[in-house]
Parts: C-alpha cells; structure tokens; sequence
C-alpha cells in the first residue's frame, strides 16, 4: 500500500518541497557533507535531498538513493537530469539493503524512520553501511498535538470513517526525543543530537490543504483514493471546521498550519 501510495503522488510530491524547504535544509546542514563523501539517502522518494546532497559532496563524492516506490524514484530522476554531480536512483528496502559493510560516509533518511516497518532492523542496516565514525542525519515528525499540519487531517478521517483493517504505525511514533535517543541508542549510535526543527505551511483554502496533505501521505493516500467520490468529497467539507483554528489573520487570508519535527545526527563509533 505504502509503495503504491507514493507512485501515485510522486509528482505531486515532489512538486511540494517547498513547503519543506526548511526542513530539508536543516537536515542536510546537520548531516555535514562535505566534497568526497560517499552519501546514502533512504526513502528518498524523488531525490529531494539527494539532489542536493550531490551538490555538496561533489567533487569527488556521490550519493545513491533507494526507495521502495520506483515511480518516485524515476520522478527523481527525471528531475534531476544526466548532469556528473546527479545522484544514482536505486529500487531498495531500508530494512534489507544490498550494499557492502563500511561503504557511506553518512546516511540520510528524511521523514523515513517512522514509515518503515520494523525500524529496528532498518537502524541496523544503516549501522552496517556506515564506516566507523560515519553519520546518520535524520528526520522525523514530532509529537502530534505539535504538528497540526499532519493531525488535522488524520482527526478529520478517523472521525468520518472506519477504522482501518489493518492499523498503520502512527507517523509521530518517534515525536518524542528522549524516544528517539533510546532508539538510536539500542541500535548500536552514539554522539547524539537531537534538535527540533518547526516550520509552517499557508494554504490559500481547505481544499489546498486537503491536497497538500494527500500530497504527503504515501499509503494513506492511496488508500483514501480508493474511496467512493462522495466518500472523498464529504472528508474535504468536514476538514474546514478543523480548519478554522489556523485561519490566517496577517492578510494573506486561507490557513497558516504550524509543524514540527525532530532532526537527529548520531554516529556509528569508531
């Protein structure tokens, strides 16, 4: 459903990274990449950091990134273009990567960890891959009453409809920092930090919103598109009376919707 989900948005997707401009950025200052660097990036879906992890670690460097959703992967390299600095797009699970022990200088998986499905054993293979004294810089949502951009739309489903057959992890499952760090920690990291990381997002109208959102949600989405017209169309109604405490009053009109994640760097000892 996940991998579906996310070659059903891929376009989209990427088509809103301005939205997590800040994030993205704060990741990659946090990973400190430099020229030379042998770079991973997880659940890259189309390349967003990738591509510009490529630009910092060139010359020299190179940066490979996996994804389960091929049609995100190739949206990427469509985007990216055949230039010497553009990343290698490879189809690949986080949780059984067919890669070398000791083969990346750092390891990035932004908005990842919480999707995967045993990220134990996805810890673990970024662990292997990552040479002594190697990084990982990763990203996730915070605890949810902090991230109105993501729960208001999840209050809006579970309110209208059934719960899911199969429930799916929750994406604030590793909101809270002193989690984190425990779970990093039993994965074999030290030297960590962990940071939080707020941004916002303006929409003009609900119904932007309820696309932004869709836009985002991977398994999700593609799990409401599956629903019945009237089905979708009564969810973006209901979503504008969750709406209505982030109603915009600077003059832009439409709805300002506050976010926050964590982002975290721990290191593979020596």
């Amino acid at each position: 459903m996940e991998r579906a989900g996310f070659n059903r948005i891929a376009a989209r997707y990427a088509d809103g990274a301005h939205l997590r401009a800040d994030l993205a950025n704060a990741l990659l200052e946090a990973a400190s990449l430099a020229p030379g660097q042998r770079v991973l990036d997880l659940a890259s879906g189309p390349g967003l950091l990738a591509g510009a992890a490529a630009l910092r670690v060139a010359p020299g460097g190179s940066v490979l990134a996996t994804d389960i959703a091929e049609g995100m992967l190739a949206e990427g390299a469509r985007r990216c273009g055949g230039h010497d600095d553009t990343p290698c797009f490879a189809a690949a699970d986080a949780e059984q990567l067919c890669l070398a022990d000791a083969s990346m200088d750092r390891v990035l998986a932004g908005l990842a960890l919480f999707i995967f499905p045993q990220p134990a054993r996805a810890l673990a293979e970024m662990h292997r891959v990552l040479v002594p004294g190697g990084r990982l810089a990763l990203s996730v949502w915070a605890e949810r009453e902090h991230v109105p951009l993501i729960h208001r739309a999840q209050d809006c489903i579970a309110r209208l409809l059934p719960p899911p057959k199969v429930a799916r992890p929750s994406v604030f499952r590793f909101g809270a920092p002193q989690l984190l760090e425990a779970t990093l920690t039993a994965a074999g990291f030290d030297d960590i930090d962990i940071r939080p990381c707020a941004f916002a997002c303006h929409f003009d109208d609900a119904e932007a919103y309820w696309q932004a959102f869709l836009d985002l949600a991977g398994g999700a989405a593609e799990a409401l598109g599956r629903l019945p017209e009237a089905t979708q169309q009564a969810l973006r109604a209901a979503v504008i009376e969750d709406l209505e405490p982030h109603r915009c009053d600077d003059g832009r009109g439409g709805y300002l919707l506050p976010a926050r994640t964590l982002v975290a760097v721990a290191r593979r000892p020596r």
